[in-house]
C-alpha cells in the first residue's frame, strides 16, 4: 500500500540554524502517527513542510501522492490543519466560523449545509453551534478548530499540539474523536509532547534539536530500552535525586510521579548501591522495585545515546 506520507532527509535550515536536520519515514493510510519530542525539537517546522507552507532546504518528500517542493498547492486541498493557535474567529459563532473555512475550502452551499451538520455532530456540538466562539471553554473550541479542519473531508490531518493546555478530560474526548476518524480511514499526524498520548499513536517518531533519533510503536520503543530501571519512593525526594546522581553506575535518573527511575546496566547490584547511597544521606525508602521501562524512560535513554552519537 502506497504511504500517505513518504520523506528521505527532510531538511530545514534558517540561516545558520538547522531546525529539521535529514528527517526520513513513511505514514501508511489510516495510521495514527506521532511526532513526539520537546518544543523546540522541529516537530512544527516539519509539519510545515509537509503541508507546504515551507520550501525544505534538502531532502525530498510526497504527500497524498504529490510532490513536496514541485506540487506544494496541490497538497492543502488533500490535508486538514489544526495548528497549536487555533485559526477561529472569536466573534463569530461557531457555525459561523464553520462557514467561513466551508467558503475557503469552496464547498458549494448544499455540500456545505450537510458538512456542517455532520461535523458538528461528529464533535458534539450541535447544541452549541450558535454560541459565539469566544464564549466555549478551551476544550470545545478545540474540537471546533478539529471540525474546521476536517470540513473538506481530507484524507490527511495535521494535529499540531492539538491538546496543549485543557484538561485531562478534554484531551482523552478529543483523542476519542481522532480515533473515530481513523476509524473511518482518516489518515492522522499529531505532534505532542505528552508522553501518555503518545502511548495512544499507532507508531512514533522521536524528535530532538532537529533529529530523528528513533521510529517505532510505543512498544517497540520501549523495548529499545536495555537497562533495569529500578522506581525507588524516597520520604525526602530531592535528598534521593541528588544521592542518586552521584552513583557513577547509574546511566539515568529521573524524577517519576512521587519517586525516582534509575537505570543500570544488566549486570549492575542496582538495588544495594542505590540502598547504600541513600542511607548515607539519612533518606529512608518506602518502596524500591524494578519495573518495566515506560515511553517517558525510552525517550531519556534513547535522546541521551543520540546526544552521545551512540544511537
Amino acid at each position: 500500500m502506497q504511504p500517505v506520507i513518504e520523506v528521505e532527509g527532510l531538511t530545514k535550515d534558517f540561516g545558520r540554524f538547522r531546525a529539521v536536520d535529514g528527517v526520513s519515514f513513511a505514514v501508511s493510510p489510516g495510521e495514527i502517527f506521532g511526532f513526539l519530542g520537546p518544543n523546540g525539537a522541529g516537530k512544527s517546522t516539519t509539519i510545515r513542510m509537509l503541508l507546504g507552507l515551507l520550501r525544505p532546504s534538502g531532502g525530498s518528500g510526497r504527500v497524498a501522492g504529490y510532490d513536496l517542493v514541485r506540487e506544494q498547492s496541490r497538497i492543502k486541498a488533500k490535508v486538514g490543519y489544526m495548528s497549536q493557535r487555533f485559526s477561529l474567529y472569536e466573534d463569530l459563532t461557531a457555525e459561523e466560523n464553520l462557514e467561513f473555512f466551508g467558503g475557503v475550502y469552496g464547498l458549494s452551499q448544499g455540500r456545505l449545509r450537510q458538512r456542517l451538520a455532520e461535523v458538528l455532530e461528529l464533535v458534539g456540538l450541535t447544541d452549541r453551534r450558535r454560541d459565539l466562539t469566544r464564549t466555549l471553554a478551551l476544550g470545545l473550541r478545540q474540537r471546533l478548530a478539529l471540525a474546521s479542519a476536517m470540513l473538506h473531508e481530507p484524507p490527511l490531518l495535521f494535529l499540531d499540539e492539538p491538546t496543549s493546555g485543557v484538561d485531562p478530560v478534554s484531551r482523552r474526548t478529543f483523542w476519542d474523536l481522532i480515533y473515530r476518524l481513523a476509524a473511518q480511514g482518516v489518515t492522522v499526524l499529531v505532534t505532542t509532547h505528552y508522553l501518555d498520548e503518545a502511548e495512544l499513536c499507532d507508531r512514533l517518531v522521536l524528535i530532538s534539536q532537529g533529529r530523528l533519533i528513533a521510529q517505532g510503536t510505543p512498544r517497540e520503543l520501549k523495548a529499545k530500552v536495555t537497562h533495569r530501571i529500578l522506581a525507588v519512593y524516597p520520604d525526602r525526594l530531592a535528598e534521593a535525586l541528588a544521592a542518586a546522581r552521584q552513583i557513577p553506575e547509574a546511566s539515568e535518573v529521573a524524577v517519576f510521579g512521587a519517586g525516582l527511575h534509575v537505570a543500570f546496566p544488566p549486570e549492575v547490584p542496582g538495588e544495594a548501591l542505590l540502598t547504600r547511597a541513600l542511607a548515607a544521606r539519612g533518606v529512608s525508602l518506602r518502596e524500591l522495585r524494578p519495573v518495566s521501562p515506560t515511553l517517558e524512560d525510552a525517550f531519556i535513554t534513547l535522546t541521551r545515546r543520540a546526544s552521545q552519537g551512540t544511537v
